[in-house]
């Protein structure tokens, strides 16, 4: 989905990536350039997002096309108006939070009906889906592990069990139903919520005590760290999240089917699994984007 969490230091990746060519390295020919004007790929201000502009990215420019990068926007209340005027041309999607969140509307229960939806959503401001990942990364809920074990807390609703919740999440969760507006009306929760614009601070806060229980990305360190909990969505307020890519018709119509299959191939080969060890990648062990995109790229043969 995803807006959980803030991409470290984004302006300074950008900045040392807007140069780079994905060639898998020196030894390979660089592609012939295809010209024409450049591409604009934009992504979200968190991590997995970062590194999927950047994999499309590197993977377009291996195979000749032109990239101007717009990493690190923000939430989709910035990105979605540039994405229709025409402004951004490429973004990559998740798609239940991209039909709640861009929307305001119910997102189906499975990915194929998601993805329709979508499409029919975007078509009006010509924008159009290529295909979906395997990959998801959807909003998930930690408590620390000691409260969960002596409070019982295995799903979100066992929450009613605590005299008081405070929920802390970025400012745009207040006004969502996969987030605050969930808590409060899906789940009846006792829920006050608390603002924590980036990701660390609300770790921080989590771990203090001062609130209960915050969003994180399910392909965050945080959901494999035994001092957490991840608590099960069972009322199901957070939909399926597949990584899909948005991208203008006019691009699509005017690069053709080579660029399509080159974009195709890329989502083809993403899975969960390879995206948390991604995001592990940058968030813990502290390698860049572009690093970690161009090693993925190289290991499945797309760079």
């Amino acid at each position: 989905m995803r807006w959980t969490r803030t991409m470290k230091a984004g302006v300074l990746l950008a900045a040392a990536v807007l140069g780079l060519t994905a060639c898998g390295g020196g030894e390979k020919q660089a592609a012939a350039s295809k010209g024409g004007a450049p591409i604009v790929v934009a992504s979200f201000n968190f991590t997995d997002s970062q590194i999927l502009g950047e994999l499309y990215a590197q993977a377009l420019e291996a195979k000749g096309y032109p990239v101007q990068r717009k990493p690190n926007i923000g939430s989709r209340e910035l990105v979605y108006p540039s994405l229709k005027s025409g402004e951004l041309q490429f973004i990559p999607e998740y798609q239940g939070a991209a039909i709640s969140s861009g929307f305001n509307q119910s997102a189906p229960k499975d990915a194929d009906s998601e993805h329709a939806k979508l499409a029919e959503l975007l078509a009006p401001y010509g924008v159009q889906l290529l295909n979906y990942a395997p990959a998801e990364n959807k909003n998930t809920y930690i408590v620390k592990a000691d409260v969960a074990k002596a409070q019982g807390l295995t799903k979100i609703s066992d929450l009613k069990k605590l005299d008081k919740v405070v929920l802390g999440g970025p400012p745009e969760c207040e006004t969502r139903a996969n987030c605050f507006v969930g808590f409060r009306d899906t789940y009846h929760l006792n829920v006050t919520f608390q603002s924590i614009q980036e990701a660390g601070p609300r770790l921080a806060q989590l771990k203090s005590g001062a609130v209960t229980v915050i969003p994180v990305d399910s392909v965050s360190p945080p959901t494999a760290d035994p001092a957490f909990t991840v608590l099960q969505d069972d009322l199901g307020i957070v939909a399926t999240e597949n990584i899909v890519p948005a991208v203008v018709k006019k691009v699509l119509d005017e690069r053709g089917e080579d660029f399509k299959a080159t974009v195709n191939a890329v989502s083809a080969k993403l899975t969960t699994a390879e995206l948390r060890d991604l995001n592990k990648r940058v968030d813990a062990d502290g390698d860049t984007v572009a690093d970690v995109a161009k090693d993925w790229l190289t290991k499945q043969g797309l760079a």
